[in-house]
């Protein structure tokens, strides 16, 4: 008797079924994954915090840059602007205008080339959130099949489909599935706002980017030293061409009898 109430007994303890008793007791690869999933979804918020700020940095000095640019004229007057913002993206792409110098093509590439610069720098971790948000699901699908098969598993184990058998595992494949929504709505989100943001503010600075070029080029046109003479050489005064010698042959004939 007191063998086969033992397997009775067994089957009488309570189960906690709480997703905090399940997350902590699940198996191996059902484990690794929603741990995996929640270290993501705390990623997702820590990057989150991160752009917002660094975004809205950057454009409260895009912005204070922008309106005292515009009543910078001159190619002193732009440079020393940008000195005084070094941390403006318009700034940082004035002082490499400054640092090259040149024509007006060369200045073109050089401020193409520094927007390619801000663009990756506004960019960081941008990528991290789009992985996040593409890839969690699929890892917690994951974890969600896996939790299924130990549940079949387990039935065939204990040749009983009852609850206390078949809950654990089922609640371990479908929290995985959920904490991997969890990590991905909001890097879905996050992704989406703070891109909306950065293309804005790299859209200003390209649009001024043309303007600055221009007032740079032309100090750069103005300190080219003029030629010797003045701005252009005299113009040359042309010449008659001088008349070709005409060669006579009226010669005296030769005496009598020289020519014998």
């Amino acid at each position: 008797m007191a063998l086969q109430n033992a397997p009775e007994e067994a089957l009488a303890v309570p189960i906690k079924l709480d997703a905090v008793s399940l997350v902590l007791h699940s198996s191996g690869p059902v484990f690794l994954v929603v741990w995996s999933l929640i270290a993501a979804a705390v990623l997702v918020w820590v990057i989150t915090v991160l752009k917002l700020i660094q975004v809205a940095r950057l454009s409260a000095t895009q912005a204070r840059f922008e309106k005292e640019s515009a009543h910078a004229h001159t190619q002193d007057a732009l440079y020393s602007l940008a000195q005084r913002h070094p941390d403006a993206p318009g700034g940082r792409v004035v002082l490499e205008l400054s640092r090259r110098g040149g024509n007006a093509k060369l200045l073109e590439s050089v401020a193409k080339r520094a927007l390619v610069v801000e663009t990756q720098r506004a960019s960081v971790f941008m990528p991290t959130l789009a992985s996040i948000a593409s890839a969690s699901p699929f890892i917690g699908l994951f974890g969600t099949v896996y939790g299924i098969m130990d549940a079949f598993l387990r039935i065939g184990q204990q040749k009983s489909a009852s609850l206390p058998v078949v809950a654990p595992a089922i609640g371990e494949a479908l929290i995985a599935t959920a904490i991997g929504l969890f990590a991905a709505i909001p890097a879905l989100i996050a992704y989406n706002a703070l891109n909306k943001r950065i293309d804005d503010l790299l859209s200003g600075v390209e649009a001024s980017a043309d303007g600055w070029v221009a007032i740079a080029s032309e100090g750069t046109l103005a300190a080219e030293p003029a030629p010797a003479g003045g701005a252009f050489p005299p113009p040359q005064r042309e010449t008659a061409p001088l008349p070709l010698r005409q060669v006579t042959t009226n010669r005296p004939p030769p005496p009598p009898g020289q020519g014998r």
